[in-house]
């Protein structure tokens, strides 16, 4: 019996601690129309251009241990009736993360998702864009290793505490083009 119980610990604990560390995934993120991604840029929009705007109010999020960062911001950017935005700081520290970085070169762009649960890292910042209610926020992280970063994603978990600032524009800013990959 206690043979057959040490073979199964055995067994069964390199998969328990194998689905608790990093893993990666790539994804491919085609258009709606996939011909999309062969046309050539248009002359018809420009190489760069402004927007300008006002701060609204400025208004800053605090997070627990073990809230999700980016569920937070959702829930904020509801509650708080946010539309534009700009993400301008972020600080604290998770104890483990989803982010995803792009991996290629050429389009249709391709994202790699790097996802490591029980990481600690400190938020060095946070920095990014609400766009008609939708968070696009980028952060960098830091171990003693090393620094890494990308796009937040759901699954990143706050250690001692979050900060987030986030500068919300005055009505009539237009942001819908900033993160348009197609709007080229």
């Amino acid at each position: 019996m206690r043979t057959a119980l040490l073979i199964t610990t055995l067994l069964v604990l390199p998969v328990a601690f194998a689905s608790a560390q990093q893993t990666r995934r790539e994804q491919t993120n085609r258009s709606v129309n996939p011909a999309d991604d062969l046309r050539p840029n248009s002359a018809a929009v420009p190489d760069v251009y402004a927007i300008e705007g006002q701060f609204d109010r400025i208004v800053i999020l605090r997070f627990k241990f073990g809230a999700d960062l980016l569920a937070g911001i959702e829930k904020m950017v509801a509650e708080q009736k946010i539309r534009n935005a700009v993400i301008l700081a972020g600080a604290g520290s998770v104890r483990g993360y989803q982010v995803h970085q792009v991996s290629n070169r050429d389009l249709p762009s391709k994202n790699m998702f790097e996802t490591d649960p029980t990481a600690p890292a400190d938020l060095i910042s946070m920095n990014g864009y609400i766009i008609d209610g939708k968070i696009h926020a980028h952060m960098t992280m830091a171990t003693p290793d090393h620094a890494f970063g990308g796009h937040l994603e759901p699954g990143t978990q706050v250690f001692t505490f979050g900060i987030v600032t986030i500068g919300v524009m005055k009505d009539g800013v237009d942001f819908t083009h900033l993160d348009d990959k197609n709007y080229r």
